[in-house]
């Protein structure tokens, strides 16, 4: 008789799989390969609008990584046994919501509930990627999970905030219909590599027009205040959430804030870089203010972010750096 079948033998536990859905994105990459260190199997699916393939092809020779082209907004499935579902397919920055408003609002019902069924198939543990944008021009600050938002239906922006909205009603109709467990986390303003440098959000349009010697552009007269989160401390919560027995949204951002117009002095320091800014009419049901209370992801998760914004900043400067560098290169190729 073998060592392996006495009665005492060590049980190996079988390898987990996740499903990530955008997996080719700025966010959803990074929780890929937090995914993958952690020893999980990982499915990824990008129809790639907004994502790309230079996000994940670091992880072409993984065999613990498979990647297929397919939009969620349609029927799909995933062979074999599923332990996990991310859904976090979806565009998430304003010149996307202008250019693309139905997909928009597809990633938000059609692939919710495509991702929900495959979960409930399964027999999976569900979360799914909201936002502070479900608390619209917040009243309430900072920002507390049971404040119910002050949010246009009807504005630029509904294509997305209500997308989302939406999507944590399905998931909690799954989830007292079903008997689904689920997991919502709601994220506010994440940066770090792998951001596109053309998205339109501050972060790499600050870091773009600097590295490019252009004054950088303020909405309104810059006192409109973010709060800024390092995509490895998001990933980080996302996967303690999903590991928690917490179904209630959490926040997960950082609750350091600062007012746009620090955040471009800030960028100017760290760039080296001194070519002032311009202001330009703030859009219409822009946030004036955006900053999460932590508390529950703190008492529940035992999650706070780490990361340092001089140093995380730092280091979305130097990838930024190179795209810059490359499609310059490209233009004169």
């Amino acid at each position: 008789m073998s060592r392996w079948d006495r009665e005492d033998r060590i049980k190996v536990q079988p390898m987990k799989t996740a499903v990530v859905t955008g997996g080719a994105g700025f966010v959803p990459s990074h929780l890929v390969d937090l995914l993958l260190a952690e020893g999980l199997r990982v499915v990824a699916l990008d129809n790639f609008v907004t994502g790309h393939a230079r996000n994940i092809a670091h992880l072409a020779e993984n065999e613990r990584f498979e990647f297929r082209e397919a939009d969620v907004a349609e029927p799909f499935e995933v062979e074999g046994e599923v332990d996990y579902v991310f859904h976090l397919a979806s565009p998430a920055s304003p010149i996307d919501y202008v250019r693309i408003p139905i997909e928009t609002l597809k990633a938000g019902s059609y692939a919710t509930h495509h991702s929900l069924e495959l979960a409930v198939r399964k027999k999976a543990r569900f979360l799914l990627a909201s936002t502070s944008e479900v608390y619209g021009d917040p009243e309430v600050h900072p920002q507390v999970e049971s404040y119910q938002g002050n949010v246009s239906t009807t504005g630029p922006r509904s294509c997305y905030d209500e997308a989302k909205r939406y999507a944590e009603a399905a998931t909690m109709a799954y989830h007292r219909h079903h008997g689904l467990g689920t997991r919502i986390v709601r994220i506010f303003n994440t940066y770090g590599p792998r951001m596109r440098l053309d998205d339109g959000r501050v972060v790499p349009a600050f870091i773009g027009q600097a590295l490019q010697g252009k004054p950088l552009t303020i909405f309104g007269d810059g006192s409109q205040t973010r709060s800024f989160c390092h995509v490895s401390d998001l990933v980080a919560g996302i996967w303690r959430l999903m590991q928690s027995d917490c179904g209630e949204p959490v926040n997960i951002g950082n609750p350091r804030e600062m007012s746009i117009k620090e955040f471009a002095e800030a960028i100017a320091l760290a760039t080296g870089t001194q070519t002032g800014w311009k202001e330009c009419p703030l859009p219409e049901d822009d946030p004036k203010v955006r900053r999460p209370d932590i508390s529950r992801a703190r008492e529940v998760l035992g999650w706070e972010p780490v990361v340092a914004f001089e140093d995380g900043i730092r280091e979305t400067i130097e990838y930024f750096k190179g795209v810059v560098g490359a499609e310059k290169a490209s233009v004169t190729d």
